[in-house]
């Protein structure tokens, strides 16, 4: 992956948020929580800036990002659409729904669509059993989700969006 320069605004807010919890090794899981709250991932480079200002290894920071499934290198979509594949969902045919998914999308799990509109990802359980299959688009719960309302569930993002952007023209 090609290494970027980070804005000097964006270096300053991940010092900010270091400082905040006073630059302490002990608080790096809370520091990468709200530096990728605010930043939306956390690439190699915002890593790199938190080791230091942390003062602790790149390769400690890597390894927290890496291990947690919560944390992620890759920008997430405007609507990151989650497909629980927890033992209910999957029974009751999340795998459909994901295929779905994927094929309106034309993405891979862990991958955003060109527009940055949408990325696709799996969880284990939302603790909807009931409600299984489900899908998540941000904090939204869509639940008994068959493959045939995948292409609705888009819809009503990308025609929100177009509505949205009519507005404030």
């Amino acid at each position: 992956m090609p290494k970027i320069k980070l804005a000097e605004n964006t270096v300053q807010q991940i010092k900010e948020v270091c400082a905040e919890f006073g630059n302490k090794e002990g608080e790096l899981i809370n520091v990468l929580h709200k530096v990728q709250n605010k930043l939306g991932y956390l690439p190699a480079e915002v890593q790199e800036v938190i080791a230091r200002e942390l003062k602790t290894s790149v390769a400690k920071v890597y390894g927290v990002v890496t291990f947690y499934s919560f944390f992620t290198m890759i920008p997430k979509g405007e609507f990151p659409i989650s497909i629980c594949m927890g033992t209910a969902c999957y029974v009751r045919g999340a795998e459909q729904v994901l295929s779905e998914f994927k094929r309106q999308l034309k993405v891979e799990v862990g991958e955003s669509t060109d527009d940055g509109k949408f990325s696709l990802n799996c969880l284990r359980c939302v603790g909807a059993c009931g409600l299984a299959p489900v899908v998540m688009v941000g904090e939204k719960v869509f639940g008994r989700v068959a493959p045939t309302q995948v292409v609705n569930i888009i819809k009503e993002y990308r025609e929100g969006c177009a509505s949205e952007n009519a507005k404030s023209a």
